[in-house]
């Protein structure tokens, strides 16, 4: 912006880094354990578990063309 130095960049910038990194923090063993939950409640969404209906399949093989 202007009017603005590289130094007052640089501390807008550290201040949002900052604030950033103090915000939300918790232990690991409740990310983990938020992580597995979310994991859980989605998994019917999944297609790795769940597989892929064969008729909306992106990476099926080509049917070929019946004109031909």
């Amino acid at each position: 912006p202007a009017g603005h130095t590289t130094a007052d960049v640089d501390q807008d910038l550290l201040s949002f880094l900052a604030t950033w990194a103090h915000a939300g923090q918790c232990s690991v063993s409740q990310a983990a354990a938020e992580l597995q939950q979310y994991c859980m409640q989605n998994a019917c969404k999944d297609a790795l578990l769940v597989g892929v209906p064969a008729g909306s399949n992106p990476f099926r093989e080509p049917r070929s063309c019946a004109l031909l």
